[in-house]
């Protein structure tokens, strides 16, 4: 099964599967948003920036396509061949896609598999006044552990961060190393926004790491928070 999954022709198909239901979704999802006007003023802005969400919100966060506007953007799609079909279904959505990952670099360069030509890409997109859009636990996980590619990048780029907490119910649980959630046609859905966040330009390692765990924290706490407004 996993050899079919993987195949070329089964990849396009289920991009293509993918992207037709996220238009559906994006269509009908019902949303409460927190926290908005600060991401507006960035987005409506010159200035590039970077925004994050947890890799189970993969769905969610396309779903919140519109509030970008037309800002330019591109996310960052790993290279391993589960990635391809997310790929397809993103570019399909109008999101182009960098292929590569800076997840688990080192302090310095963001280099990874893929990851030094990602991490350049990456750097252009904040350079040039789009939106770089990141899974920090992405490809592998842990899931909701920061991983320090987000933060080099922030670091190197001097680009404000903002985090997406992303919720919707109901929503189908896969049973993905991630806990995705796919949210169903017609779910009430919120999203709540932090930022801006900068990390220091001239972090050592220390500081690096300090930043990494501030965003994780932050994050975190912004995904709480969209669950919470589901409650309320």
């Amino acid at each position: 099964m996993k050899r079919l999954l993987r195949s070329p022709t089964v990849q396009a198909a289920l991009g293509w599967l993918i992207a037709g239901y996220i238009e559906l979704v994006i269509a009908t999802l019902r949303w409460r948003m927190e926290n908005l006007e600060a991401a507006r003023e960035a987005l409506d802005g010159p200035d590039g920036l970077i925004a994050l969400f947890w890799h189970g919100r993969i769905v969610q966060a396309i779903a919140c396509r519109p509030v970008l506007r037309d800002k330019p953007r591109k996310a960052m799609i790993s290279l391993s061949r589960d990635g391809e079909f997310i790929a397809l279904a993103a570019e399909r959505l109008r999101i182009p896609t960098i292929r590569g990952s800076t997840g688990r670099a080192g302090a310095g360069s963001g280099e990874s598999k893929g990851g030094a030509a990602a991490f350049r890409q990456a750097m252009g997109v904040v350079a040039s006044g789009g939106v770089m859009i990141m899974t920090p636990d992405g490809p592998r996980g842990p899931p909701e552990v920061m991983q320090v590619g987000p933060a080099q990048l922030a670091r190197a780029s001097g680009g404000p961060v903002f985090m997406m907490g992303l919720a919707a119910r109901p929503a189908l649980k896969l049973g993905s190393w991630d806990g995705g959630r796919v949210p169903l046609p017609f779910a009430r859905a919120a999203v709540v926004f932090d930022g801006p966040i900068r990390v220091d330009p001239d972090a050592d390692d220390a500081g690096l790491e300090a930043a990494r765990g501030e965003l994780q924290a932050r994050l975190r706490a912004a995904q709480a928070g969209a669950e919470a407004l589901l409650d309320a």
